[in-house]
């Protein structure tokens, strides 16, 4: 597959004041009126380069949907990742990359299609925002494991993350999974 192409981009300003000064990173509203967090992934877009590389680190991979004026994103971004037990650990467990459901950005599919971003949320059947696409290696391949559509309560979107992280959608659904955790 040869070097990952997104070590030339370095860490970012955000990732790199957070890393030296041990500060949390923070969300951002871009110039496209989408809120991202400055730890998200600088990508070229290809997403299958993107699993890979963080497959590659132990991590889990996520496409985070979003767009222009969305109030459940910009609750997503401002107060949901500003609590630190959830921006830790997605941030230590997942590589997130941000997508524009109407967005005219060209994005290489995992599958290798080429794509602008609202042509792959139609392909995907993206069609409320946030929504997370989670991926891993199914059967040699990489391909979504879950999704969570539209933004959870908190507690249930932690959960989300860590029913992915362990592995839990292999065999059974996120609402069993969720059953069986709080009977614990």
């Amino acid at each position: 597959m040869g070097p990952d192409r997104r070590a030339f981009l370095g860490l970012g300003v955000g990732a790199s004041l957070a890393a030296t000064t041990g500060s949390r990173a923070a969300s951002v509203l871009g110039d496209d009126g989408n809120y991202v967090q400055d730890w998200y992934v600088d990508s070229f877009l290809d997403l299958g380069e993107d699993a890979q590389a963080a497959l590659g680190k132990g991590k889990g991979f996520a496409t985070q949907w979003g767009m222009r004026g969305c109030p459940a994103c910009k609750r997503l971004h401002t107060v949901y990742f500003a609590e630190p037990g959830i921006e830790g650990f997605v941030r230590e467990k997942f590589e997130i990359v941000h997508l524009d459901t109407f967005g005219s950005r060209e994005v290489t599919d995992i599958d290798g299609e080429r794509l602008g971003e609202k042509a792959l949320a139609a392909k995907r059947a993206v069609r409320t925002t946030p929504t997370f696409q989670f991926f891993a290696m199914q059967g040699g391949r990489i391909a979504e494991v879950a999704r969570m559509p539209g933004l959870l309560g908190e507690r249930e979107f932690l959960a989300m993350f860590r029913f992915v992280a362990e592995g839990g959608y292999t065999g059974r659904s996120f609402e069993e999974w969720l059953k069986a955790q709080q009977a614990r």
